[in-house]
């Protein structure tokens, strides 16, 4: 426990900093598994959609420094690559 009343202030920020951080990490990872559960269920117009909120979630927790842009992007090039294959091979 923190003795100094700086200290104590610090924790408190922390544990509201890190309740925020969990938010967005675990909605953008929401959908992303809903976005692969759909494009592997063949449902790929709704796929659309849910990877535009997948990647909306992505930027916010990127620009938040929740994650790094570069995962951020890694992640949103993965989904659309998936979805782009699931369309071309049911083409």
């Amino acid at each position: 426990m923190a003795n100094i009343k700086s200290a104590e202030k610090r924790a408190r920020q922390n544990i509201k900093r890190q309740m925020q951080n969990r938010y967005f990490a675990s909605t953008a990872r929401t959908y992303i598994k809903k976005a692969r559960l759909q494009i592997a269920a063949g449902d790929l117009e709704t796929a659309e959609t849910t990877i535009q909120q997948a990647t909306k979630a992505l930027d916010k927790a990127a620009q938040k420094g929740i994650i790094h842009a570069n995962n951020a992007a890694r992640r949103k090039s993965r989904l659309v690559k998936a979805l782009n294959k699931a369309k071309a091979t049911e083409a």
